[in-house]
């Protein structure tokens, strides 16, 4: 369980660094931190020096908090997140989740890069999550409840916000772009799955599956933000096509589309009130 006093804690050492007050959050995952760079008068805070944070070392990851101004918004982006694959707890993964919140975060984009399992899909994509499938076996959520962050039993009917969804889409059009819509299923990793898990996933209805996203996407419905999720498509999933993955194709691909990605996300940026 969060502590409201941690939370605190990392919220006035952040505070104290800028007097900027961010409305926006973004989660930048494996490859798409870039965007972060755009950001106009910008604060930048290693996750080392923020009280509570976890310490990740996860590749492709900066691992700072930048806070400033993208699109005449106040934003703060996580240039990279903790995964649970690292050994990290579920609350220490979505603790700066929480901690985005108290700072008046209200609209979170949360972003991955992942495999897709819908073959009519192709590495280099982009996919609005629709939805997702918890296929780790775990919660976020579980243990004792704090009234103050959110209530016992949340509902999860629409974690990815249907205006925020709305947006993207009139983005994606107005930028000729082709985004695609599915849902996203979490895998607990690190090692990729096998052809006969994958065969599972489809059948379960998930079109691309992923090591992140999932907790801090409840955490964030749990404290009543809305959330926006994307995904760079960087491969077919395991048993797709006959080659192995690595995580240096994940990274190569999520370049390749990184400028698409930066003009899709600052084009929502400019529509969200």
């Amino acid at each position: 369980m969060h502590k409201i006093q941690d939370i605190l804690d990392a919220k006035n050492y952040i505070m104290s660094k800028t007097d900027l007050r961010p409305t926006i959050g973004m989660i930048l995952g494996s490859g798409l931190g870039t965007l972060a760079d755009e950001v106009e008068n910008a604060v930048m805070i290693p996750y080392s020096e923020i009280p509570h944070f976890a310490k990740s070392e996860a590749v492709g990851h900066a691992n700072e908090l930048v806070i400033g101004e993208l699109k005449g918004k106040t934003v703060a982006a996580m240039k990279g997140r903790f995964h649970y694959y690292e050994g990290f707890t579920l609350d220490e993964v979505t603790f700066p989740v929480r901690v985005l919140k108290a700072l008046g975060v209200e609209n979170l984009i949360i972003t991955n890069a992942c495999g897709a399992i819908n073959t009519s899909f192709n590495p280099g994509d982009l996919m609005l999550i629709t939805d997702h499938i918890n296929l780790v076996g775990t919660n976020p959520l579980i243990g004792p409840n704090n009234n103050e962050l959110g209530t016992r039993f949340p509902d999860v009917s629409q974690v990815y916000n249907l205006g925020l969804r709305n947006i993207a889409t009139e983005v994606a059009k107005e930028q000729n772009m082709n985004l695609q819509q599915g849902v996203y299923a979490w895998w607990s990793g690190p090692a990729y799955e096998t052809p006969a898990e994958i065969r599972m996933i489809r059948i379960l209805g998930a079109d691309a599956v992923g090591m992140s996203t999932v907790p801090e996407a409840i955490v964030a419905t749990h404290g009543s933000m809305k959330v926006l999720g994307i995904s760079c498509l960087t491969n077919m999933a395991c048993g797709i096509l006959d080659q192995p993955l690595s995580h240096d194709e994940v990274i190569e691909v999520a370049g390749k589309v990184r400028s698409k990605f930066v003009q899709l996300v600052k084009g929502i940026l400019e529509k969200i009130d």
